[in-house]
């Protein structure tokens, strides 16, 4: 059974007349999702320091890893919404979860011919997937209930997103990450058949991982295939035009979500991206255990999802988006100037912070769209480009400054300082 795309602010309810609305399996059906996609970006993370060895590299080439994913969300959020449309939730989100697979797939031929190339193409196609499953997920567990809840559930939802931010790492150091690094020199005096077979070795550990993750993601589109997601419609009746897709811009506090929504992401993934580095740089510490501390770095995202839900009972949203931008400006800057284990200790404790803000500036800028809703949401995904640029950006800030990893974390400093002024000013509602 699909899901219309006729969304709207208020209350929605199951068509079927007579019975009580039953959102628990759909809702637990989509929070699978967010676990799912949060494998994907958070194993990311890995990726960027491990190619940036077997492929051998600099800081600017490696953040193409983000770039290819992040890029996808922007050219696919205007197609997914029209698929979305065309098909339907449920359909939108099996295709989806195919494309996803599909991408998770072509890492084999990726590392049986050490194409970085190769590699950046299938990142491109689980991009692909993962925006259509992130403009068909979000809405549709922000309408399963009543709309001044829509915060609480998206929370809720994108705290196994979170999960997977503790579980990915792990994952990355015990199948991915070898633990063997050569600097420059020692990779020119290693013979050349020596050479060749570690950065062979290096390229395969990729291979088991994205073979199982691509298989569990068949075996999800074929569950959705076969359960029934209520059909959900808008308990408003009143007849609304839809106005174009730039148009809609005109609601303040959705432009200004786009524009948080765009610095989040950008902050979110170059945080993630460089910590390793910065474990490895700034605390002296291997591969293997600056991804544990990349883990424990997840943990704390998690926890922040879950005990922000919980703040959410009692706090507004925008005020607790406010308090936690500020403290992870605080904690960046610490990031910055600080020395030793402490850098680490302070790009932990931004995750916890920044763990409620995506889902919170996309309900703040979702809200009272109505009919509007898929337009809005569509545009909030794309604003993830922000992904593709910022950690970009950071790469050549850092290649600038001779591989000085701290000086990077500038960037996402900035970033918080914009979330800040969207949950103290931006994200209020204009009529």
């Amino acid at each position: 059974m699909q899901v219309t795309n006729q969304l709207g602010d208020q209350h929605a309810v199951p068509t079927e007349k007579g019975k009580g609305p039953n959102y628990v399996l759909p809702f637990i059906l989509i929070t699978s999702l967010f676990f799912l996609w949060g494998m994907a970006h958070n194993l990311d993370s890995i990726l960027i320091p491990h190619l940036k060895k077997a492929c051998q590299l600099n800081n600017r080439q490696s953040t193409l890893i983000d770039t290819s994913v992040f890029l996808a969300y922007f050219l696919m959020a205007i197609p997914a919404g029209m698929i979305i449309k065309k098909v339907g939730y449920k359909n939108s989100i099996i295709i989806g979860l195919v494309v996803f697979a599909a991408g998770a797939f072509l890492f084999v031929p990726a590392a049986n011919s050490q194409a970085y190339e190769l590699f950046l193409i299938a990142l491109f196609i689980i991009g692909c997937g993962l925006t259509i499953l992130e403009t068909s997920a979000n809405p549709y567990a922000a309408i399963l209930g009543p709309p001044e809840s829509a915060s609480k559930r998206l929370n809720l939802a994108a705290s196994f997103n979170g999960l997977a931010a503790m579980v990915a790492p792990i994952v990355g150091s015990l199948f991915i990450l070898s633990g063997k690094s050569f600097t420059p020199e020692q990779m020119a005096a290693m013979p050349e058949a020596e050479k060749l077979s570690y950065l062979a070795e290096e390229a395969a550990a990729v291979k088991m991982p994205y073979i199982v993750l691509g298989t569990i993601l068949v075996l999800v589109a074929i569950l959705f295939y076969f359960m029934h997601l209520p059909s959900m419609k808008p308990e408003h009746t009143e007849v609304e035009v839809k106005p174009g897709f730039f148009s809609v811009l005109k609601h303040r506090h959705l432009s200004w979500a786009v524009v948080a929504q765009f610095f989040y992401v950008g902050a979110q993934v170059c945080v993630t991206s460089f910590f390793i580095r910065m474990a490895e740089q700034g605390a002296n510490m291997d591969e293997k255990t600056a991804a544990y501390y990349l883990g424990v770095y997840g943990a704390l995202f998690t926890a922040g999802r879950f005990i922000g839900t919980f703040f959410l009972k009692y706090v507004k949203d925008y005020v607790l988006l406010s308090i936690y931008a500020a403290l992870s400006t605080i904690l960046c800057a610490v990031a910055i100037y600080g020395t030793g284990i402490y850098v680490i200790y302070a790009l932990g404790a931004i995750g916890f912070f920044m763990s409620i803000m995506f889902p919170t500036i996309f309900s703040l800028g979702i809200v009272g769209l109505k009919n509007n809703t898929e337009t809005g949401s569509s545009w909030l995904v794309m604003a993830i480009v922000g992904g593709a640029i910022l950690p970009y950006g950071m790469g050549t800030l850092i290649d600038m400054n001779h591989d000085d990893i701290q000086s990077g974390y500038l960037i996402p400093l900035v970033c918080f300082l914009i979330i800040l002024y969207f949950g103290v000013f931006g994200h209020k509602v204009k009529k």
